[in-house]
């Protein structure tokens, strides 16, 4: 990882394990550049489309009950935005494995490939929690729990305040990061098909609810899908720190089960009934309307499939554990079983073949 200790041995230039160490000080020097152009006027004028947010729109006060205000849409500069909020991703994923997993893993001494379990668990849970604070804050502020209208309504000229955007370009953001982390933790390659479909799939609704709109939705449908995966990675931390824990953690199966209910339940009466009440004319699901039948099929199928996929992928990971342990307490029980045989009364019994000869006693 960047931000490491060099070794005395320091690898040759731009060879993977250089790219490995020195890649966060890399990233760093491209995200100053951005910053450092700031200070000239001939450069400010682009580092701004990199740095803020675009595409903003003064409403006049006569079209808001809180009077005039600044709203956003989006638009092509803000893949400019999410690129710098990337690389801002990366480096804080590499200060988080330097400066707290490193430290854990190596305290615990586990094995290369619970090493990597651990380090993707704790750098989840660090962005669920995280995330959770940020959406709970904005629903509140929005007063969307206490109006829930607002899930399936839009700001006035489909636009969304200045926290809603920025909350959804650093979530597009950390999960685009997701792919060139693959090649600096150095994933395996039979786990790479399956992290690009997790990541993929994040990045499809995440972007989705953006696009269309469905600002207050999807920031509630991830934060009951981010809840549920936080427990999930906790249990996995707890599970590596010590495997005692695994048996108390049997509330995992029924808070999960649950979370995935609910996120199906909320989406199917948001999008199949609410949505479905009525139909605009001159509909269009491109201008961010999503009061059109394509576009209510492919909302719901979509945050239908992420939470079969994600059911079945986690449950297929927690089977696999269950009978690595099962494995482990059998051959544990056959190992204190030949013991027991070596053994009579608590006395090593000399008869037995394997039992070592006695050596003779020389005479002096």
């Amino acid at each position: 990882m960047g931000l490491r200790k060099k070794n005395s041995r320091n690898p040759p230039v731009l060879s993977h394990e250089f790219m490995v160490q020195n890649h966060a000080d890399m990233v760093s020097c491209v995200g100053m550049f951005f910053v450092l152009g700031l200070m000239f006027e001939g450069t400010a004028e682009m580092s701004i489309v990199f740095l803020t947010l675009q595409h903003g729109v003064v409403v006049p006060a006569e079209e808001l009950p809180s009077g005039s205000r600044t709203l956003y849409h989006y638009g092509v500069k803000d893949l400019a935005t999410v690129f710098f909020y990337t690389l801002v991703a990366i480096i804080i994923h590499a200060t988080i494995q330097e400066y707290i997993l490193d430290k854990i893993s190596k305290r615990l001494q586990l094995t290369k490939g619970k090493q990597n379990k651990l380090n993707e668990a704790g750098q989840l849970s660090v962005f669920y929690i995280v995330s959770g604070i940020w959406g709970m804050a904005i629903l509140t502020s929005e007063n969307c729990l206490s109006d829930p209208t607002l899930l399936w309504k839009a700001h006035p000229h489909n636009m969304m305040t200045f926290q809603m955007k920025f909350f959804y370009i650093s979530q597009l953001a950390y999960w685009f990061h997701s792919f060139p982390e693959l090649y600096f933790q150095k994933v395996r390659k039979q786990d790479v098909p399956g992290q690009l479909i997790y990541i993929g799939l994040h990045l499809f609704h995440i972007g989705g609810a953006y696009l269309l709109y469905l600002n207050h939705l999807g920031l509630l449908l991830l934060m009951l899908h981010y809840a549920v995966e936080l427990l999930s990675n906790i249990c996995s931390l707890f599970y590596f720190g010590d495997e005692r824990y695994q048996k108390g953690l049997s509330l995992w199966p029924v808070v999960f089960i649950s979370g995935r209910l609910v996120t199906l339940i909320v989406s199917v009466i948001t999008v199949g009934l609410h949505l479905a009440g009525s139909q605009t004319r001159n509909a269009n699901a491109l201008s961010g309307n999503v009061n059109v039948l394509a576009a209510k099929i492919a909302v719901l199928s979509s945050s239908c499939s992420i939470q079969v996929y994600i059911t079945w992928t986690l449950t297929t990971v927690w089977l696999q554990r269950w009978l690595e342990d099962a494995s482990l307490h059998a051959s544990g029980r056959k190992r204190r079983s030949r013991s027991r045989k070596c053994t009579e009364n608590g006395v090593e019994n000399p008869n037995r073949i394997d039992s070592p000869p006695k050596k003779k006693e020389k005479v002096p």
